[in-house]
């Protein structure tokens, strides 16, 4: 990385509780590629005031995490399809102070449920309905799969986002199973309240073909530690995180790297 210098461009992320994927991801792949670039972490204490500096100091990429995915649209000046589609943004491009939104998210579960030949035909239970289960929601339907049960304490949002894509909702897991089950909730996520917990019980865990967490950090959270003592295949949300900030690079700096340089950097994310 370059010594700071008054000409250096700036990225940033925004999220309750910050990790530093991003962060090593990102100023790798600067460093690989001789950019001029950082990218800093931040847990804003009011997302307006901190989308009103990414306008006024010209940060020009910001990453946006749970739970600011929905509260940012109402920030932005333009929503790309691919944010609007889902009412979800985890990227905003800052192009001389008009702030316009996208979301990466739905390409990487898009992405990792083609490359991992997920069936369609597997029934699925996705728990959570905020703005990454949005992406989720809106990937499995457009990839084909027709047999979906939103599980989410809050009704109303369990049941919108189920009706949207014509799937069904239910309150809790209440013993049910599925063979490809999904978590975009923040249990299981480091430094939370539910940091040890599993997002589904054990009989769920035993019964599904395939075990998804999108939970990035811990890489091996509680679920996914728990579907391989069982044995079953698994999907991290280490690999969520680096197709969608790979995306989120190339709309930063209009630059796609190699496959190796997106390899080294993903290796140097998970070395932490």
């Amino acid at each position: 990385m370059p010594i700071l210098n008054k000409d250096m461009t700036l990225c940033i992320s925004l999220s309750a509780r910050p990790s530093n994927n991003g962060t090593r991801f990102h100023n790798h792949l600067y460093g690989q590629l001789d950019l001029n670039w950082i990218y800093k972490a931040f847990a804003p204490t009011n997302l307006e005031q901190a989308i009103a500096g990414v306008r006024g100091l010209g940060i020009r990429g910001c990453a946006i995490s749970m739970p600011y995915k929905e509260d940012v649209i109402a920030l932005v000046d333009e929503m790309d399809p691919s944010a609007k589609a889902i009412d979800s943004v985890n990227t905003i491009v800052n192009t001389d102070g008009h702030l316009k939104a996208y979301n990466t998210d739905y390409t990487a579960i898009e992405q990792l449920l083609a490359t991992n030949a997920v069936p369609t035909d597997y029934s699925v239970l996705v728990q959570g309905a905020g703005g990454m289960a949005k992406a989720t929601v809106a990937a499995l339907r457009d990839g084909g799969f027709k047999d979906v049960t939103v599980i989410a304490r809050n009704e109303a949002a369990g049941r919108a986002l189920a009706g949207q894509y014509g799937f069904q909702w239910r309150a809790a897991v209440d013993g049910g199973t599925a063979d490809l089950i999904i978590n975009v909730t923040p249990i299981g996520m480091a430094g939370g309240a539910e940091a040890d917990s599993l997002a589904f019980p054990a009989e769920a865990i035993e019964a599904a073909r395939v075990v998804f967490d999108v939970v990035a950090l811990p890489a091996e959270t509680p679920l996914i530690r728990a579907a391989r003592v069982a044995g079953k295949p698994v999907i991290t949300g280490a690999e969520v995180a680096t197709i969608q900030a790979l995306e989120q690079f190339v709309l930063y700096t209009g630059v796609r790297p190699t496959p190796e340089q997106v390899r080294a950097a993903e290796e140097f994310m998970r070395a932490q």
